[in-house]
């Protein structure tokens, strides 16, 4: 009877009536109250509705009575790993592989947390013995990717993304990691990255279905909601430039909504929260809802402008955009690329990230704010300014801390031409995989083969405390920007900590972030059109040890001072620009309808998404970033645990895999 309840159990469940699966479940072990399958597969439905502290109850107990069920372990191990307790989690997937040592989920699954610890080799080790073990694992394949790109191999990088979209050509994970590493090595020479972006978002429309018309009043002078979506206000890199929205709209004619996607909420999502409620706005939390139901919550809250604040990187929810649950719809901040996507009409810049005569190609259309197209809010954990080192180190130290992804080998030679030009100088880089020998040593092997001793470079890994990595821009006297994709977060950290930067400007928005952030606070004189000119700025400014410390010592004000920062007056330009596409919707100009039309998708004809391309879409997995990359873990294996005898496992494209498997123990 055990047994015969639990298969109806998980029946119902996969019909869609969860709660009536557990139910079966519970009288499952009613009738057997040790079935171990039973207790597994509540474990699974627990998980799926967000419930862990159940879910780690029953996965505990489906192990005690029965020893041998990796996938209990495995499933555990994710939950730990999303909780933060890396080494908890750890234990649990090497006991998931003491029971089945070619379990590729749990190979998988800890190379994914020893990518988190930065620990290259080993993850590297444990991605490929999941691979070996199952050779069409696509999402081992993604986890290579970003296994590679996090130690900088961006070509590597892109082509285990590839592999895997051989295997899985509709895996979320591997088609959108892969459009973000082609933005580090993207030239701007040709619109190959356009082109891809744009097939991209062309397919990807065609897996959900769009609204047509909305409710909306179309008076243009009418008071509006602006609705703001991103998993991304915690202490991450995009939180430094969304605050000031949320602070300073004028909610009476501009009222927020805020969806929130976080995954582990902070103090910061607390004090955001709290902000947007106390101006009369409203906080909608949407961690693990399905994104159509999303765009169905859009629409009830009747969101005149929709703003995704994420683009292709971790846990964005561009399937949300891909419905059209708004009227008007915008990506801003976090991807310094098109999106791709025909649903969404405009994409925010300024006329120094994107000129006018730029030749850079968007599937939206592009809106150019007054100033920057950004305004940066400083961590008040930062910390004073500390004086310049070279006064008492006799020397001038230079610095990145932007991730190993952007220091490509061309960025190298021309750091490597700086030091040689400024005697007894220094470089000091501080990025995540440096806790990793093997990445230690072959970042210094290129600085010796480019002439530079490795005894001139200190390279530091991840700092965990905000405070003391905004505090660690005390150990260096010069910034230096990378090339092509420009640094955004650390650049204006830099500056904040008195911290000049030298970047360099190119013919793409992603090269042009830091002339935009240089310009606008006024240091135009540090912005480089070509290599030369970026390495004569960086040598001039070292020659002169006392105008540097001068220039450090006034930096911040001179930054707190500038449009940058001054968050009432760059809301005023932001508002402008949503009253302008608004009254442009009431007239029925819409650059998305004509977009879609470019696509050849009719709106008409997108009411229901065609059968043979419904496929199976998961979380994309960025990580880093920015926060550096948050990595979630997306499915289960519905059924029963392994006895002796081993089940099998259906992949399921997240990046952390748990298991489900359907059938009864053998």
């Amino acid at each position: 009877m055990a047994i015969a309840l639990t298969d109806l159990g998980t029946k119902v469940k996969l019909e869609g009536d969860i709660n009536q699966g557990i139910a079966y479940y519970k009288k499952a072990l009613y009738y057997n109250w040790h079935y171990a399958d039973a207790m597994y597969n509540l474990g699974v439905a627990y998980g799926e509705m967000l419930m862990f502290d159940m879910a780690i109850v029953f996965y505990e107990l489906a192990f005690h009575f029965n020893p041998h069920c990796a996938e209990a372990c495995n499933n555990l191990g994710v939950i730990y790993k999303d909780r933060d307790n890396l080494d908890k989690a750890v234990e649990c997937y090497q006991m998931a592989l003491s029971i089945k040592p070619n379990f590729s989920q749990s190979l998988n699954n800890l190379g994914v947390v020893y990518t988190v610890q930065g620990k290259m080799d080993a993850a590297a080790s444990m991605i490929e013995k999941a691979i070996v073990a199952n050779p069409t694992y696509a999402e081992a394949y993604n986890n290579l990717g970003v296994l590679y790109r996090d130690a900088g191999s961006i070509s590597l990088a892109v082509e285990a993304y590839e592999q895997c979209l051989k295997i899985d050509p509709d895996s979320r994970n591997a088609g959108q990691n892969r459009l973000l590493a082609m933005n580090y090595i993207n030239d701007g020479s040709d619109d190959k990255l356009y082109e891809v972006h744009r097939d991209w978002g062309r397919r990807f429309m065609r897996l959900f279905p769009q609204y047509t018309s909305w409710e909306n009043i179309k008076d243009p002078e009418r008071p509006l909601v602006i609705g703001y979506v991103s998993p991304d206000y915690f202490t991450h890199s995009v939180s430094y430039f969304i605050e000031a929205p949320l602070i300073y709209h004028d909610y009476a004619n501009y009222k927020v909504v805020v969806y929130s996607a976080v995954v582990k909420a902070d103090a910061k999502t607390s004090r955001f929260r709290d902000r947007v409620l106390k101006h009369g706005g409203a906080w909608r939390d949407i961690y693990g809802i399905d994104e159509k139901k999303v765009a169905s919550m859009v629409r009830d809250d009747k969101i005149d402008i929709l703003v995704e604040l994420t683009g292709h990187t971790a846990n964005n929810k561009l399937g949300m955009m891909a419905c059209r649950p708004a009227p008007v719809q915008v990506t801003w901040i976090g991807y310094p690329n098109t999106t791709g996507l025909p649903t969404i009409d405009y994409r925010i810049s300024d006329a120094l990230a994107d000129p006018v005569d730029t030749v850079q190609k968007h599937v939206e259309e592009l809106v150019r704010l007054p100033n920057s197209f950004l305004c940066y809010t400083p961590s008040p954990e930062a910390g004073p300014v500390a004086p310049t080192p070279a006064l008492s180190n006799g020397f001038v130290t230079f610095g990145s801390f932007n991730n190993l992804a952007k220091i490509t080998p061309k960025v190298l030679q021309v750091w490597a031409r700086i030091l040689s030009a400024v005697p007894n100088s220094r470089l000091i880089v501080k990025c995540k995989p440096f806790c990793c020998d093997s990445v230690r040593q072959q970042f210094l092997t290129t600085l010796e083969k480019l002439g530079l001793e490795s005894l001139r470079v200190d390279l530091l890994p991840l700092i965990l405390l905000n405070h003391d990595h905004m505090q660690a821009y005390s150990l260096m006297d010069i910034s230096l920007d990378t090339f092509p994709y420009a640094g955004t977060t650390t650049t204006c950290e830099s500056l904040y900590m008195g911290v000049p930067c030298v970047t360099m400007g190119g013919s793409v928005h992603a090269h042009n972030v830091g002339v935009s952030l240089l310009k606008t606070v006024g240091l135009n004189n540090l912005v480089a059109t070509n290599e030369d000119e970026y390495v004569d700025l960086a040598v001039k400014l070292a020659s002169d040890v006392t105008a540097l410390s001068n220039l450090r010592m006034r930096l911040r004000n001179l930054m707190s001072k500038s449009p940058l920062c001054d968050g009432s007056k760059f809301i005023r330009g932001l508002e402008s620009a949503y009253r302008k596409m608004w009254r442009r919707y009431c007239k029925d100009d819409v650059p998305s309808l004509k977009q879609m039309e470019l696509a050849q998708v009719p709106p008409q004809q997108q009411q229901v998404v065609p059968e043979e391309i419904a496929v199976r879409i998961t979380e994309p997995k960025k990580v880093i970033s920015t926060f550096a990359a948050p990595i979630k873990a997306n499915g289960f294996y519905l059924g029963q645990c392994s006895s002796a005898k081993t089940s099998n496992a259906e992949e399921n494209g997240a990046l952390l895999n748990q298991s489900r498997n359907s059938g009864k123990l053998s």
